[in-house]
This record gives C-alpha cells, structure tokens and sequence, in this order.
C-alpha cells in the first residue's frame, strides 16, 4: 500500500471514530494526475447522494489539454451495508465523513476515510497540549 496523500489537518479538526476504506471511480486522466502526486484532499469532504457516497470538492490537477475538470464530484465504492452503517451515523448521530488519505493498492486507487465528529477550540487546544506533553516526555 503506497500512501499519495494524507490530509494531516483532519486529525486537529475532528474526533475520528471507525475508519473505513473504499475505491474512487476516477477518468483516465485523473488516473495520470494522481499518479505525478497532483491531489489535494484538504478541504474534501464525503457526502450520502441517494444511497450513493461521494468525494466532493476534492481537487485533481487536469493531466494535459483535453482533460477533466478538477473538482468534479467522484463515486466512491463500498459495500451496501457499510453504507447503511454510515447513513445512520451521519444522519442519527451527527457524524461527518471525512477523508483522511489517498492510497494506492495493487494499481487501483483507495480512498481512506473516518467516521468523525468536530472539536470545538478546547478539544483542539487540548490536543496541543498532549502533543506537547508526549515530544517532551512528560
């Protein structure tokens, strides 16, 4: 499994809960860009559309002149009953689904993601404050 990109922001903005793995329907074009590292998962985000889980806002450089557009929105494919799992949580527990890396396995492209739920400004303090703890060897 070789990892393209980590969106390292996700873990100071949210609580991660279950993490979750699934393919990305991608053009061939998208296929070349991710391939040269021209993704950017930062401000990405999944969202349930009619049964189906979606990246959006999920940037991948265009691959040449006659290519795709660069944040389009793009399928992402897991099991039905995952699915159904994450429809509750979403929508009964407030959870948000976000994508924390862009992995390569095999040849195909995966997107990992967690089930997450937001911190608010003392939570992200409090996690500075660990960090610091633990580079100091308190």
């Amino acid at each position: 499994m070789k990892t393209i990109v980590k969106n390292r922001r996700a873990r100071y903005d949210y609580h991660m809960e279950d993490k979750f793995v699934g393919g990305i329907v991608l053009a061939g074009s998208e296929v070349k860009s991710i391939r040269n590292g021209s993704i950017s998962i930062n401000e990405s985000y999944i969202q349930m559309k009619s049964g189906e889980l979606f990246l959006i806002n999920t940037h991948i450089a265009q691959y040449g002149s006659n290519s795709h557009e660069p944040t389009r929105d793009r399928k992402i494919l897991i099991t039905k009953k995952e699915i159904g799992r994450l429809d509750v949580a979403v929508r009964q527990k407030r959870y948000t689904l976000i994508p924390t890396a862009v992995c390569e396995i095999n040849g195909r492209f995966k997107i990992e993601f967690c089930l997450a739920k937001g911190k608010n400004t003392v939570d992200k303090r409090e996690t500075i404050k660990q960090r610091e703890w633990e580079r100091k060897g308190i």
